[in-house]
């Protein structure tokens, strides 16, 4: 398989008022084409910050990032993102929000009706073909959901970056998503890059499971490789002893060799430095 994304020794440093603050610490990846990557890890661990600069939105401090042999530096439709909120336009309907990345990324190189049939055949793909006419406050957290997903794969882009894509829906919604994004991963053959807190998600979803350590100067700790193969069915893995020695590796990274204790609420009453002057 070919390297197409090269997430090469990458820092992230943000100036604060108390001084700079190291995000990330020296982040090496390499992606191939076609694969399925989780990024996970506890929360501040710096994988949205990895994101962010994939995706042209920050520039690393120290080193960078090469998609298809060029540097990137700004946001490009090559990279196409879906947030965990949906970002649509709500007085548009399915179909126009889905319109408008089109438009955007191949400006008059497609007939209007090679457009129409290329939209339509994009919201087949997230099984929204039904509703396309439909605004986002007429259908379900999960359908908006859906439309942000075709948007982004209208845009034909190398990477597909999700950043907990499924993490604001139900359970139920969220089974059905990730079986969708299976079937299209399957069809497209697309590169994605996926943010994760959901351990069951990322190994019945991946190729390679990325886990970072904590912040601050947070870096991959382990990477690893999901061999089951696919098509995968959630019913059949459930039993499988590989499925879960993978989902057990990834539980001891997390709450065992990156365990992350919080500080404990102090006990002492709200008032009692008062009551101390007081006394």
């Amino acid at each position: 398989m070919s390297v197409l994304l090269d997430i090469s020794h990458i820092d992230m440093e943000f100036p604060t008022p108390d001084g700079c603050f190291k995000a990330l610490d020296d982040v090496d990846l390499q992606i191939n084409k076609g694969e399925f990557v989780s990024l996970i890890g506890h929360s501040g661990c710096g994988k949205s910050t990895v994101l962010n600069i994939v995706a042209g939105l920050y520039q690393a401090t120290k080193g960078g990032v090469i998609l298809n042999s060029k540097e990137v530096s700004e946001p490009g439709p090559e990279r196409a993102v879906v947030f965990q909120n949906h970002s649509l336009l709500p007085w548009l309907s399915a179909y126009e929000n889905v319109e408008l990345a089109v438009k955007q990324v191949f400006k008059n190189s497609k007939s209007r009706q090679q457009t129409r049939e290329w939209i339509e055949h994009n919201l087949k793909l997230v099984h929204m073909d039904h509703a396309m006419h439909k605004r986002p406050d007429e259908i379900s957290g999960g359908m908006k959901q859906r439309v942000g997903i075709a948007r982004a794969l209208a845009m034909q882009p190398d990477v597909l970056l999700m950043d907990e894509p499924f993490g604001a829906l139900d359970a139920l919604t969220r089974a059905h998503m990730q079986d969708s994004l299976m079937e299209i991963q399957a069809e497209l053959n697309n590169t994605v890059i996926m943010i994760t807190h959901d351990v069951d998600e990322a190994v019945l979803l991946s190729d390679r499971i990325v886990m970072m350590t904590n912040g601050p100067a947070a870096t991959i700790g382990e990477i690893l490789a999901i061999n089951l193969p696919r098509p995968r069915s959630r019913l059949a893995l459930a039993d499988n002893p590989e499925y879960n020695r993978l989902r057990s590796e990834v539980l001891k990274f997390l709450y065992e060799k990156q365990r992350k204790v919080e500080p404990l609420p102090s006990s002492k009453p709200a008032n009692s430095k008062n009551t101390e002057q007081a006394a």
